[in-house]
């Protein structure tokens, strides 16, 4: 797998932007993130700490809140705006923490989460081992991860598009693909990974109306060999040009490659990978000495 590295200033910048206009954009991650509260059922304890990483406007917190209402529900985003967008979803009755943070640095204590959902957010990390040894950190043993994230089919119609214009800059993001997500779930030491993979598509008057959406998300091109300066108009239209000749029925599409995954928290003693290094957790009243 190539070098590949994440702007994450953009990343950041980009969301924080992107929070007034997220959900007027944002019919895909409803669906995703519906099908990923399925997986939730696998889950059947009652939980008491709750974490979304990566919550955007918390429409998932809102759910996961009304979903167990005696838990500790915390949003976790790294964009501040995003977070005080979310703040008119959590009613009085049923409210939930708000937290900026990155979620390579979770500020949550060891083995302190029942629960870790996160959907449409991890793509933003350039490798998925040290977010994952993140996630068995701070998930309890026998805790439930569930998230989803996209594939490296994501948006290769634009990806093509681009490459007819301009072949020595990156356009689109790169996406990990499911089989490094389920390697590294397991070298960070969460139980029981699976994965499912599934394709959809979105159809779009032109390649316009998907790029406005792309922004209106924050969703867009964070890669540190991105061209910096403008784009240029001829090569924006050869860009446009070469899509257009993508149509299918008269519209334009986009697919989405989207990874579904659930795991669990290793149970007590299990080593786990941080920096490279396997370490082992367990309860300090399990230690055992002789003294003379």
């Amino acid at each position: 797998m190539s070098a590949y590295h994440i702007d994450h200033r953009q990343v950041q910048r980009a969301f924080a932007r992107a929070a007034r206009s997220y959900e007027q954009n944002d019919a895909l991650q409803r669906t995703v993130q519906s099908r990923l509260l399925e997986r939730l059922d696998y889950y059947e304890d009652m939980p008491q700490c709750v974490l979304d990483v990566g919550c955007g406007t918390g429409r998932g917190a809102v759910i996961l809140k009304r979903r167990w209402p005696h838990a500790q529900v915390i949003a976790l985003d790294i964009a501040l705006p995003m977070l005080r967008a979310a703040h008119r979803h959590g009613g009085w009755m049923k409210p939930f923490a708000r937290v900026c943070a990155d979620a390579l640095r979770l500020p949550l204590a060891d083995r302190s989460v029942d629960v870790l959902h996160s959907s449409l957010c991890i793509q933003w990390c350039e490798e998925p081992l040290p977010l994952f040894s993140e996630f068995a950190r701070v998930l309890k043993p026998g805790g439930f991860l569930a998230l989803t994230t996209l594939g490296p089919d994501t948006l290769h119609e634009l990806r093509r598009a681009w490459a007819v214009a301009d072949d020595t800059h990156p356009h689109v993001s790169r996406f990990l693909d499911m089989h490094d997500l389920g390697d590294a779930a397991l070298a960070a030491g969460l139980c029981d990974p699976v994965l499912d993979v599934d394709h959809l598509q979105s159809r779009y008057a032109s390649p316009q109306d998907l790029l406005r959406e792309l922004k209106g998300l924050g969703a867009t091109n964070a890669d540190v060999r991105r061209e910096r300066g403008l784009t240029g108009k001829a090569r924006f239209a050869r860009m446009l040009e070469a899509y257009e000749a993508m149509r299918v029925d008269g519209r334009v599409p986009a697919t989405w490659e989207v990874i579904e995954m659930h795991a669990w928290g290793a149970p007590e003693g299990q080593p786990r990978r941080a920096g490279g290094e396997e370490i082992a957790t367990f309860p300090v009243e399990r230690l055992r000495g002789s003294r003379r």
